[in-house]
C-alpha cells in the first residue's frame, strides 16, 4: 500500500472512517502463484471457516510446498475425501497441468494486461473471472482489482454505503470510481471491515 493509495481513498468519507478503524486485510505469503491458485479454489462457493478448515486438511496430505507436480502425484481420492470434493480436485489437477504447460507464474505475467490474465486463467477448467482476480490482486498484486464477484466484497460495500441494503454492481462501480486506480486496496479495506464484524 502506497501513500498515494491512502490519500486517493481518504478522498471517499466512508473510506476515510474506514481506514482509521482497520488495519488493511493482508494475507499469509504464498510459496507461489500456483499454490495461492489452489487456495482460491480451495475458497470457491464456501465460507471462510468452512474453506479454512478445507485449506488444513488438504495441505495436511503435502510433506512439503503445493507445487503443479505435488498436486499431480497427490491421490485423487484423498484429495476429494479432505473436502475438495470430486469436482474441485479435478479442477486443482487441471489447473496442475496448465502450470506445467505455459508458464503462468508472477514473472511471466508481469507485463500482461488485467484482462489478458483472466483470458489466460480462465482458459483453465474451474478457474473463473473470481479465482482469476484474486490471482491478480494477492500473485500480481495488481492496484486496481474490484473483484465483485466476490460474496463478502458486495456484502462489505452494502453495509459501509447503503446500511446493509441491496445495491446492484452498476452501483457498488459506481461508488469504487472514487477510489481508482487503488481500487484493490479500497477492497482490502472492505474486507477488514467486513470481517470485522
Amino acid at each position: 500500500m502506497t501513500d498515494a493509495a491512502l490519500a486517493r481513498l481518504r478522498e471517499d468519507p466512508v473510506m476515510a472512517t474506514v481506514i482509521n478503524e482497520y488495519d488493511l486485510y493482508t494475507e499469509q505469503e504464498w510459496e507461489s502463484g500456483f499454490e495461492r491458485l489452489v487456495v482460491s479454489v480451495i475458497n470457491q462457493s464456501i465460507s471462510t471457516a468452512a474453506a479454512a478448515a478445507v485449506r488444513e486438511r488438504v495441505y495436511a496430505l503435502f510433506d512439503g510446498p503445493i507445487t503443479p507436480e505435488a498436486v499431480l502425484a497427490a491421490d485423487d481420492e484423498e484429495l476429494a475425501a479432505a473436502g475438495l470434493g470430486r469436482r474441485k480436485a479435478e479442477y486443482v489437477n487441471t489447473a496442475a497441468e496448465a502450470f506445467l504447460e505455459r508458464d503462468l507464474s508472477r514473472e511471466a505475467l508481469a507485463d500482461h494486461t488485467d484482462e489478458e490474465v483472466i483470458e489466460e486463467l480462465t482458459r483453465i477448467r474451474g478457474i473463473g473471472e473470481w479465482t482469476a482476480r484474486m490471482y491478480l490482486l494477492f500473485v500480481l498484486e495488481r492496484e486496481d482489482v474490484l473483484p465483485l464477484g466476490d460474496l463478502a466484497v458486495r456484502r462489505g460495500i452494502e453495509e459501509l454505503y447503503n446500511d446493509g441494503e441491496e445495491l446492484t454492481r452498476a452501483e457498488m462501480r459506481e461508488i469504487a470510481e472514487a477510489w481508482r486506480p487503488y481500487r484493490s486496496t479500497g477492497t482490502k479495506y472492505v474486507w477488514a471491515a467486513y470481517e470485522s464484524d
